[in-house]
């Protein structure tokens, strides 16, 4: 893998984030990813930004809160589709998905939270703010139709400390 600028594959990760990316974080030794298809880039308080939204009824939640980082692994090229098809209709709750995908890890220097080797980009992001969506604070179309059980995200806003491009 090699290192490459946040700014250089902007373009690239918001074309693909709908399809779907995936979004890893670690507590003690429990590694999960999940399947994420929305969420924002940005510059912010001076630093570069990938802001993640997790519910908080996913797995996922209870181990990004304790972990000071995140990954974000990309396929650009259509790959690993059933792997994210997989990791965003199960929970990590009841399926160990790294090892029923046989995904590969592959760790990186900046932080204790792997990468899932097989993807064209990764994100190493360091948690510098949380916010739990308020109901009472969002338009009531997007909540009628985005929360109808009131199952509310968490954003998290990831300074990028490193980005990679497999080769």
């Amino acid at each position: 893998m090699k290192k490459i600028a946040f700014d250089q594959v902007l373009n690239d990760y918001k074309e693909v984030l709908p399809q779907g990316v995936f979004l890893t974080t670690k507590d003690g030794q429990e590694v999960n990813t999940m399947t994420m298809g929305w969420g924002t880039t940005g510059f912010i308080w001076n630093q570069d930004i990938l802001m993640v939204p997790v519910r908080k009824s996913r797995h996922t939640h209870q181990l990004i809160e304790n972990s000071e980082y995140f990954t974000v692994s990309v396929p650009l090229n259509d790959q690993l589709k059933k792997e994210l098809q997989f990791c965003g209709t199960k929970s990590g709750r009841d399926y160990n998905k790294i090892d029923e995908l046989n995904l590969e890890l592959v760790e990186v220097k900046e932080c204790d939270v792997p990468v899932i080797k097989g993807n064209d980009l990764h994100f190493i992001c360091k948690i510098k703010y949380q916010q739990d969506m308020l109901l009472k604070n969002l338009d009531e179309d997007v909540s009628e139709k985005n929360y109808p059980n009131q199952d509310m995200h968490t954003f998290y806003y990831g300074e990028v400390v490193a980005v990679y491009k497999e080769e």
